[in-house]
C-alpha cells in the first residue's frame, strides 16, 4: 500500500533539492530520517517535514509501523514562480524569477527492487 504526503509552495528552487530527494529513494524510513536529519542543506528541512507527515499518515490512517516502510519515491517538482524585476542602468530592468517547489514523498510497505 502506498502512502503519500505533499508540501506545496516551498520557497526554494527544485534544482537545489533534487539530489537529496534522489538519495532518499529506496531507503528504509529510519535510514531516510537519519539522512535528512544530519544534512545541513535547506532542502533537508522540507524533505524531513514531508517524510514525517507521510509517516504520521501511515501510522494514524492505515495502522502501519514506520520501521517496516520504505521510501518509494521522493520528488521535488517545479511550483509557481514569482516574477520580479531588478533595475539596471539607462532605465532598463532585468527579470528575476523566484522559484518555488512542491515536495512529494511516497512510502510503501514493499521492499524496493534493487536496480
Amino acid at each position: 500500500m502506498d502512502i503519500m504526503a505533499k508540501t506545496k509552495h516551498v520557497r526554494m528552487a527544485p534544482s537545489k533539492a533534487l539530489d537529496l530527494a534522489g538519495a532518499l529513494r529506496g531507503l528504509p524510513v529510519p535510514a531516510a530520517l537519519r539522512v535528512v536529519q544530519f544534512s545541513e542543506r535547506k532542502a533537508a528541512f522540507y524533505l524531513a517535514k514531508t517524510l514525517k507527515s507521510a509517516i504520521a499518515n501511515a501510522e494514524n490512517n492505515h495502522a502501519m509501523a514506520a520501521e517496516k516502510l520504505y521510501v518509494k519515491e521522493a520528488v521535488v517538482e517545479q511550483g509557481a514562480m514569482q516574477k520580479r524585476f531588478w533595475p539596471r542602468s539607462r532605465g532598463m530592468v532585468s527579470p528575476v524569477l523566484k522559484r518555488s517547489s512542491h515536495v512529494r514523498v511516497t512510502l510503501t510497505d514493499e521492499k524496493p527492487k534493487q536496480a
